[in-house]
């Protein structure tokens, strides 16, 4: 990097401060913070959700499997959560919403005290949490890891650098500034990804390959197979099945964006919008991975470091500062969008158990909570980034699919699945049972069974087992205890009742717990 670089990604980090400083002035209350007030459009909703749910992990762990795959990375990816979030925008968008203009909660899991019990709730606000932590602390070390290879910087001065940024603009503007941000943030990764994709295809014709001739190279065999090594037709069914639970609501900071919108069907709409956009963008952010062998020689095993090296190697400066830029963009899309839906688990949902002080807060008091929340949650998920590539948490891509997708089924069945008629039956038993034997699954299947079979787990049941074992549990304890009170289907039933008006999108959230 050199001067006009840097000065592209300091001018970057200005506008996005500015952005949350703006943003600050839409912000009056806790309703404001977490969900905008439900005055979001459903066209930035949705290109929020899109932005939020990817980061720099695209261009390190999955670009390592680009760089190794080929097109199985997109098959086994970005396609299925397009296709869980295209099935998601009649299953769960319009539900979502409702939570907010007919429940009148500021929380995704704050309807579970009613539609379960509070120990229910409780659980699984707690173990998201800590989930996210980890989650998004891949997403730090992700980012930093591809800024050590353009300044030679510390993983954990990077870390420092991309935590306290966000934790600005996030902290004082609340999901306004994360949205507006993320919208700034879509324009230039498209302005990135187009210039890289442009270098890659001009440094293969002047390598006399051209792009059709390329996957005929010996470097690119089997990069065009969709399903190949570890990511068989069992990983890909599993993940799709994770990922309609996780991007339509289950990753919580997805569920927020159908929450901001003004009524269901503009929740749908914005579903619709985010899952267009996975299925078209990922292709042109991914075709100079798949391509990346001919032109680079990973340095690390698993490839992680294949698309900043041909980054460095192909764009003039300026432009390799706007792509560097478009690292930083999804990383803190991401990023921030997860500290502001934890920040609203937190305040709305666990501090009010808690402490009895917390149920009376006024909106400022209740405002500065969230505020100083967020700040510690990017905290701890920093320092939880400079564990990655520890025994504990092994490399970034483990964490993220291992991790997250692994856990991510036992604490989002209860959550989603909660929300339809035809699951009216299970109660807080099943929701408890689903959620603790799938974290004992997700244990037992990664550690002690692992250890003990030769050649390990394979990774499609390391990530399936523990939501199969949750999803089963959930259903079949609602046959057999089914606990369907009359209070409880006054929930579901206000979920699943169409005809939203200006009324349901005019109603407050009120602040009591």
């Amino acid at each position: 990097m050199n001067g006009l670089d840097w000065a592209v990604l300091i001018g970057y980090f200005g506008v996005m401060v500015a952005i949350g400083v703006w943003s600050h002035q839409r912000v009056d209350n806790v309703s404001d913070f977490f969900t905008a007030g439900g005055k979001m459009p459903w066209w930035l909703s949705g290109i929020s959700h899109h932005m939020s749910g990817y980061s720099a992990v695209m261009f390190t762990g999955y670009a390592g499997i680009a760089y190794t795959y080929g097109v199985t990375s997109f098959v086994t990816w970005s396609f299925p959560i397009a296709l869980g979030i295209a099935i998601g925008s009649k299953l769960f968008a319009p539900r979502i919403n409702r939570l907010r203009s007919r429940l009148h909660v500021a929380s995704p899991l704050e309807y579970l005290k009613n539609r379960y019990d509070l120990k229910t709730q409780q659980a699984l606000a707690w173990s998201g949490m800590l989930l996210k932590i980890v989650d998004v602390g891949a997403k730090w070390a992700a980012i930093a890891t591809l800024l050590s290879v353009f300044t030679g910087i510390s993983l954990n001065q990077g870390i420092l650098i991309t935590g306290c940024i966000t934790a600005v603009y996030c902290t004082i503007g609340g999901l306004w500034a994360d949205a507006l941000t993320e919208l700034g943030q879509f324009v230039i990764q498209l302005l990135a990804g187009v210039a890289m994709l442009i270098a890659v295809v001009l440094e293969l014709n002047d390598k006399g390959i051209g792009f059709w001739g390329a996957w005929d190279e010996p470097q690119l065999k089997g990069h065009g197979e969709p399903l190949v090594g570890p990511y068989g037709t069992v990983f890909l069914l599993a993940f799709l099945f994770i990922k309609l639970f996780e991007y339509n609501g289950g990753m919580l900071n997805q569920a927020q964006r159908y929450m901001a919108t003004g009524s269901a069907y503009e929740a749908e709409r914005s579903a619709r919008l985010s899952a267009a956009l996975w299925l078209v963008w990922p292709v042109v952010l991914f075709i100079p991975m798949w391509l990346s062998p001919l032109l680079v020689q990973s340095q690390k095993p698993d490839g992680s470091d294949a698309y900043g090296l041909m980054t460095e190697q192909l764009l003039p400066h300026g432009l390799l500062g706007l792509v560097i830029v478009g690292f930083f963009s999804h990383t803190m899309a991401m990023c921030s969008s997860d500290a502001n839906a934890i920040a609203a688990v937190f305040t709305r949902d666990c501090a009010p158990v808690l402490w009895r002080r917390a149920r009376t807060w006024t909106e400022g008091q209740g405002l500065r909570v969230a505020r100083i929340t967020t700040v510690v949650f990017l905290g701890l998920s920093m320092a939880a980034a400079t564990q990655v590539n520890s025994p504990a948490f092994k490399d970034i891509i483990t964490v993220v699919i291992k991790w997250v997708a692994g856990l991510m089924g036992p604490m989002a069945i209860p959550m989603m699945l909660g929300l339809l008629r035809p699951f009216r039956r299970s109660g807080p038993t099943a929701a408890l049972t689903s959620w603790s034997m799938g974290l004992l699954a997700f244990w037992l299947v990664n550690y002690p069974i692992n250890w003990n079979v030769d050649g390990g787990v394979p990774l499609q049941y390391q990530v399936s087992v523990p939501l199969a074992v949750s999803l089963v549990l959930y259903i079949l304890i609602g046959f057999i205890k089914p606990e369907d009170t009359p209070e409880r289907l006054a929930i579901i039933e206000k979920i699943n009742t169409d005809g939203d008006g200006v009324a349901a999108r005019a109603e407050p959230v009120p602040t009591e717990a």
